[in-house]
């Protein structure tokens, strides 16, 4: 059943003039405008964050929608004392993209493997190190997910994303001095990580 405003409720006029934080109370109360205005302020910076990650227009335009789908339907779990609507809003965002990378990133895999099988056959050598490369990126994304979430975060931001540490701080609203701490220590233990997978398997 579609949700619907209640009549009694402010105008558009008035509900642009609330903060984010009362027009998600409206949200959640299945106010259809309430939720227009939460699109009208933040699907461009949304939009932006999903292109600059995916790369195309198209499945930027998918990510983003699906995205604020999830906002309105979930509208009543926004905690307004964990951080911002706008920032809240481009977390789901930069999920459902990391979400999208990684399944064209196993369909591009796929297509590579089997165009991989043919040339095997002319190119053992070639196929055994391109094994070696695989193995190798199935290991950063182990060591990525193993990363605490705050040091993952500016991590992706950073290598899908191509956002700087300025961009990515304005994005989570931290200091910049806190970003690149975070990016630092997760930068670390991935190195870690891989040096101790590279001596296992030399």
């Amino acid at each position: 059943m579609a949700r619907q405003r209640n009549p009694a409720r402010a105008s558009t006029d008035e509900l642009r003039r609330l903060a984010d934080e009362d027009l998600m109370q409206l949200v959640a109360g299945n106010d259809a405008e309430a939720f227009e205005v939460i699109l009208e302020r933040h699907a461009d910076s949304a939009f932006s964050l999903a292109y600059r990650m995916c790369g195309r227009h198209a499945i930027a335009e998918d990510v983003t929608q699906e995205a604020f789908l999830a906002i309105w339907r979930s509208g009543t779990r926004y905690d307004r004392t964990r951080g911002s609507v706008r920032t809240w809003a481009l977390g789901i965002v930069h999920h459902r993209a990391i979400d999208t990378l990684r399944r064209n990133d196993v369909h591009a895999r796929r297509r590579a493997e089997d165009e991989r099988l043919e040339e095997s056959l002319e190119a053992p050598e070639r196929t055994e190190m391109q094994a070696i490369e695989n193995a190798a990126a199935r290991e950063l994304r182990s060591a990525l997910e193993e990363l605490p979430r705050d040091q993952r975060r500016v991590i992706e931001l950073a290598y899908f994303g191509g956002f700087t540490h300025a961009e990515i701080a304005s994005m989570l609203e931290e200091p910049i001095g806190t970003v690149k701490g975070r990016m630092r220590l997760g930068l670390k233990k991935l190195g870690d990580h891989l040096r101790g997978w590279e001596a296992v398997t030399a």
